[in-house]
């Protein structure tokens, strides 16, 4: 092939690749949450600009921003409870699987301001498009959930405060400036999660940047955590001793003379 034809060919190439006018440059306050024994929750702020290159001209419409934080993923079983015999009892269930334990969503508007319902969907923003696969009893993973047993698992996470939607939580200190803070409850899981930012303008996708989180326990949780882990027998071992010496310690402070 001709140089020409090289040249036509790579300008071909460049113009069916997508446009990286914009970028994100984001930033966290810490990648690391530590538990102790006195936790009693915490927070992360999320720092975040635009970034353009010099050839992209200024658009009419301002920047939508959605930060989405997920937590590990686990697997839950949610139970329906029904009335025999004037007693209260588990009968069906549904199980989760791949679910996040932990979904902090923040937007700088609601989000059927922000985009489309098909990107709402494809990038799971907001607690009403979060994938649940659903095991059935042949063991066979789908996709779709009864609404029933999903809304109840949504509301129970929600008022454990580890299901956040929150519109107009992003602000901008700046045109091209961004910030939000994330809470992180007493009752957060441990793991990896996983900070993700999505810049949209006129309801399309310019622009998305993935940072971790990491929440740990420290100090004695940690070392009693470990423990039970790595030596059940010894674990087992110390907390009999420990409820021992407890009952003992209250039987000499409360003893009657």
């Amino acid at each position: 092939m001709s140089p020409q034809g090289l040249l036509l060919a790579f300008a071909v190439l460049l113009a069916a690749l997508p446009a990286r006018a914009e970028t994100l440059i984001v930033a966290l306050s810490s990648q690391q949450v530590r538990i102790s024994s006195n936790f009693t929750g915490s927070s992360i702020t999320v720092f975040g600009a635009v970034e353009r290159d010099a050839a992209t001209v200024s658009r009419a419409a301002f920047y939508d921003v959605v930060v989405v934080v997920k937590g590990p993923a686990e697997t839950v079983v949610t139970r329906k409870k029904d009335r025999f015999l004037g007693v209260w009892l588990n009968r069906s269930s549904r199980t989760f699987v791949n679910v996040p334990s932990f979904y902090a969503m923040h937007a700088s508007r609601p989000l059927e301001q922000v985009t489309t319902p098909q990107l709402l969907k494809r990038y799971q923003l907001g607690t009403d498009q979060i994938v649940f696969p659903v095991v059935a009893d042949d063991g066979a993973v789908s996709a779709e959930a009864g609404d029933a047993y999903r809304e109840a698992f949504v509301r129970l996470k929600s008022n454990a405060r580890l299901y956040q939607s929150h519109p107009y939580a992003v602000s901008f200190p700046g045109a091209e400036i961004f910030q939000t803070t994330i809470e992180l409850p007493a009752n957060v899981p441990t793991g990896r999660y996983v900070t993700t930012v999505y810049l949209f303008r006129d309801g399309a996708l310019l622009a998305s940047k993935e940072e971790p989180i990491i929440v740990v326990k420290s100090g004695f949780e940690q070392t009693s955590y470990a423990l039970a882990q790595s030596q059940g027998f010894l674990y087992g071992l110390a907390v009999v001793l420990l409820a021992i010496f407890t009952g003992w310690l209250a039987g000499v402070i409360f003893r009657r003379d």
